[in-house]
């Protein structure tokens, strides 16, 4: 497997301009994650951390694209909408003027598991990494971020663990990663804010 940020699953991409109905919400959350350091990028260049929304009632969604962490303010080019995916192949289709997210199998799985979810949002902490450990569903060790193993383990919590009350889930085998999800941007980023300040 490729290091971490990078797209791990196969897409077929259609790179064309795409217009976002909310951006300017969903951007204003981006910006305040990447404020907070919960979303940017590490020492080696490599950013970190993704934002999505769901659009309608179907399981498709806007998100961040690959490799835009490090970019302090984004535009409707930075994203990405997620058109279709398979997790037995790993692989989606996406559509904009960037790649979708690495984590993007990850966010697809939630909307596909939790209706009511509409905002999925993963970011980079070790301090509150460290602290949720045991405190909140997590994912087996041996699932790395944006794989299909990832997604399985996603499933597996929403079947044995209380995450569709938590709504936060802390990536054991993905160090630093969390990832929180609502019925919109504001309870997903407020789930966040309780953990990060607490």
């Amino acid at each position: 497997m490729v290091e971490e940020g990078y797209v791990k699953f196969n897409y077929d991409w259609e790179k064309k301009p795409i217009a976002i109905e909310n951006f300017g919400e969903l951007n204003r959350y981006r910006n305040k994650l990447y404020k907070l350091g919960l979303i940017g990028v590490f020492e080696n260049g490599i950013g970190f951390g993704n934002i999505s929304i769901r659009l309608g009632e179907s399981n498709l969604f806007i998100i961040s694209g690959t490799r835009t962490g490090a970019l302090a303010s984004l535009s409707e080019k930075h994203y990405s909408k997620v058109v279709e995916f398979d997790f037995e192949r790993s692989w989606l289709r996406c559509i904009g003027l960037v790649v979708a997210s690495s984590e993007s199998l990850s966010h697809a799985r939630i909307y596909q598991l939790d209706r009511e979810a509409n905002a999925v949002i993963h970011v980079h902490s070790m301090n509150m990494w460290k602290r949720l450990l045991g405190k909140v569903p997590e994912t087996g060790k041996h699932a790395d971020c944006g794989t299909p193993e990832l997604a399985e383990e996603i499933s597996r919590l929403f079947r044995e663990t209380e995450v569709m009350e938590k709504k936060i889930i802390v990536t054991a085998g993905h160090k630093e990663g969390i990832i929180s999800f609502g019925k919109d941007l504001e309870e997903a980023y407020n789930i966040l804010l309780k953990y990060f300040k607490g």
